[in-house]
């Protein structure tokens, strides 16, 4: 807790006790976060979230939801080049990538899900930010900043004119039939096509792809939030764009 503050709330406590950070602006930036996705109803809809606080690597792998240190709690462990610092995690696009743990298949539903990935990097590309797929099957999640993402069989959701892959992308499947791409909140592109193909029994990657337990399509894509959980709507979409924006806003690392 400190001082002339109020005590902070427990999950924002819980992590920042974890990752062992004690910096005054990391700490109101955390504890409004969660606050704040608390009171919007996407807290509860998070699987992982990775904020990237504290500069390092050994504060940026823990799951704010769950800051155990271990596989269970999805924390991650980075693997190949990559670039720690105050901004965020960037992967150097040839062999770095962030083993989350979290399995498509076990721990989401293709009725419901999401991914986030909140670029500091401007260059639009072929790279994959995160996810999981099998080639051979054509079974693809995978969310790809101003190119495309992708839930359960090969329906794409593809970003049109967008140059700059800078900004809070967000790919959301509410149901069997409805899924939704957004840029800073605001929905880019949208499918009804009905697919309940599940998910592949391979952990999300982040930084690259896990294509059939080997990453792959390596981003170079600087990283300062991402997130796994269920689908969102679209008003929380756009609430948990503000709330990402201000987080990164407080820590002086926002993009347009």
């Amino acid at each position: 807790m400190m001082a002339g503050r109020v005590p902070l709330d427990p999950d924002a406590q819980a992590f920042l006790s974890a990752a062992g950070i004690t910096d005054n602006t990391i700490t109101i930036a955390i504890d409004t976060l969660v606050i704040q996705l608390k009171a919007i109803g996407v807290w509860t809809k998070l699987k992982a979230i990775y904020p990237f606080v504290g500069g390092t690597a050994s504060t940026h792998k823990f799951n704010l939801k769950n800051p155990a240190d271990t596989n269970a709690a999805f924390r991650l462990s980075f693997i190949g080049g990559w670039t720690h610092s105050a901004n965020g995690a960037l992967p150097n696009g040839t062999n770095a990538y962030a083993d989350t743990f979290l399995n498509g298949l076990s721990m989401l539903t293709n009725a419901s899900n999401h991914l986030s990935y909140y670029s500091r990097t401007s260059t639009v590309g072929v790279a994959v930010e995160m996810g999981s797929s099998n080639p051979n099957t054509g079974n693809f999640l995978h969310l790809r900043s101003a190119a495309n993402y992708v839930a359960g069989g090969s329906v794409i959701l593809s970003f049109t004119s967008i140059a700059n892959a800078q900004g809070f992308w967000l790919g959301s499947k509410e149901n069997a039939a409805s899924r939704r791409a957004y840029k800073n909140g605001v929905v880019e592109t949208l499918s009804t096509v009905n697919n309940t193909t599940p998910y592949e029994n391979l952990n999300i990657f982040i930084g690259a792809r896990n294509d059939n337990g080997v990453a792959a399509v390596y981003s170079a894509k600087e990283c300062a939030l991402a997130s796994i959980g269920d689908g969102l709507t679209t008003t929380e979409a756009a609430n948990y764009y503000t709330a990402v924006q201000s987080f990164q806003t407080t820590l002086n690392r926002q993009v347009v």
